[in-house]
C-alpha cells in the first residue's frame, strides 16, 4: 500500500485499478500517510493559504429533480425564495466590506434568471468591484449563455459532474443526461472559465470502481476547482432513508484528488463541517484549501437546504467570516481573502504574459 501512496505522491498518477485497490484495502495507518502526502502536495503549490469566498445562495427554485437534493423540483415542502438582482448586489456590498474578493453566486436551475438578467447583474458587479472574481454555480445552460456570461465578467463556473458512472448518474438524475453534463463542462473549459467539477462520496449504489472513475475523469478534465463532499440524506427525497457517506471516506477522496490533480483548488465543504465539528479542519490537513462562508441573507439561508442539519443556518455573514478565520488560524493555516486563482490558471497566465513580452522585445 505504501508503494502505491508513494507513487501517487511522486508521479501524480494512479491507474483505475490501483485506485480501486487502494480504496478497498486502505487502513487507518495508510490514511495518515495519505493525508501527510496530500498536505505536502498542497503546500508545494499553495503554501499554507486557505482562500475565502463569499457564497450567495440566491435562489432555491430548481427545474431539475435529482433524487438526493432537498430543493428538487418535486419537493412540495420546500419554502421557495428568489433574491432580486438588487438583493444580490446588497450581498456583494456586504461581502466586499467583509473583505471578500471572490463572490460565488449559487442557485438551483432557476430559469427566471435569464441570460439577459444575469449579464446585466454581472456587469454591474464588475463595474462596482472590478478587481473581484465572480464564480457562478447555476447548473446547465446553453453554450451561448455561458459565452455571454463569461463576456459579462464571470471568471469561474462550478458544476459538479456528480458521478463518472453513466448508469449511476442517470439513475440519480431522472431529468438529466450524463453526456449533457460532460458536454457542459467541456464547453465551459473551452470558453475560458476556471472550471470546477466534483462528486459526492457515499451515494447509494456507488462502488469503489465508480470513485476510481471519478478521479480518472478529473485527471483527464484537469479542472481548476474540485468539490468533494459526503452524501447526506434529506428526508423529503427518495433517498431520505438511505445511509449517508462518512467523513473518513470523503477525506480519503479529497486527499487522493490533491495528489492526482495537484494544482486544483479544493474546498473544505460545509457538508464535512455538518458531519463533524472539525470536519473542515480535517479537510485542510488532507489537502483542501478553500472555504466558502455564507453571505446569503439570514432570512432565507435555511431555505437553501440541499441536505438537512446544515451548519451556520442562524449565523449572520460577519459571524461566518470571523468564525472561519479563527478556525483556519487555529488549525495552523493562513487566511487569504484575495481572488485566489488556481495554480494552473496562474501558471498559464504567467506563461502567456512571458510569451507576449518575448514577442514585444523581438519587435522593439
Amino acid at each position: 500500500m505504501h508503494n502505491l501512496l508513494e507513487k501517487a505522491y511522486q508521479t501524480n498518477d494512479l491507474t483505475k485499478e490501483e485506485i480501486m485497490y487502494l480504496l478497498e484495502n486502505i487502513t487507518p495507518e495508510d490514511r495518515e500517510v495519505l493525508y501527510s502526502y496530500a498536505l505536502k502536495t498542497k503546500q508545494a503549490y499553495y503554501g499554507d493559504k486557505v482562500y475565502l469566498r463569499g457564497l450567495i445562495e440566491f435562489s432555491n427554485i430548481c427545474r431539475q429533480d435529482c433524487l438526493y437534493c432537498g430543493i428538487r423540483a418535486s419537493n412540495a415542502k420546500v419554502e421557495r425564495y428568489r433574491l432580486t438582482p438588487e438583493e444580490i448586489l446588497g450581498c456583494c456590498d456586504q461581502g466586499y466590506e467583509l473583505g471578500y474578493r471572490t463572490f460565488v453566486l449559487q442557485s438551483g436551475e432557476d430559469l427566471w434568471f435569464t441570460e439577459e438578467i444575469l449579464v446585466d447583474l454581472l456587469q454591474v458587479i464588475k463595474k462596482r468591484y472590478p478587481e473581484i472574481a465572480i464564480t457562478l454555480s447555476i447548473g446547465q445552460r446553453g453554450v451561448k449563455t455561458y459565452q455571454s456570461l463569461f463576456g459579462a465578467g464571470a471568471d469561474r463556473f462550478l458544476m459538479r459532474h456528480e458521478t463518472a458512472s453513466k448508469e449511476l448518474y442517470e439513475k440519480l438524475h431522472p431529468t438529466m443526461r450524463f453526456d449533457d453534463r460532460r458536454d457542459c463542462l467541456s464547453a465551459l473549459k473551452e470558453i475560458g472559465y476556471q472550471v470546477g467539477a466534483g462528486f459526492m462520496v457515499g451515494l447509494p449504489g456507488q462502488k469503489p470502481a465508480d470513485l476510481a472513475e471519478d478521479l480518472r475523469y478529473l485527471m483527464e478534465l484537469r479542472p481548476d476547482m474540485i468539490g468533494i463532499g459526503p452524501f447526506i440524506p434529506h428526508s423529503e427525497t427518495p433517498l431520505g432513508a438511505e445511509k449517508g457517506g462518512t467523513i473518513e471516506d470523503t477525506l480519503v477522496m479529497v486527499a487522493l484528488a490533491r495528489l492526482l490533480i495537484p494544482g486544483s483548488l479544493m474546498p473544505a465543504t460545509t457538508a464535512l463541517g455538518t458531519l463533524h465539528p472539525l470536519g473542515r479542519e480535517f479537510a485542510f490537513k488532507a489537502g483542501a484549501n478553500v472555504v466558502m462562508p455564507i453571505i446569503t441573507p439570514p432570512s432565507v439561508r435555511k431555505k437553501y437546504a440541499l441536505y438537512e442539519n446544515k451548519i451556520c443556518g442562524d449565523d449572520h455573514p460577519e459571524d461566518c467570516r470571523y468564525c472561519i478565520e479563527g478556525r483556519i488560524q487555529a488549525a495552523g493555516f493562513e487566511v487569504d481573502l484575495g481572488r485566489g486563482d488556481s495554480w494552473q490558471y496562474s501558471f498559464l497566465t504567467a506563461k502567456r504574459f512571458t510569451s507576449k513580452k518575448r514577442i514585444y522585445s523581438r519587435n522593439d
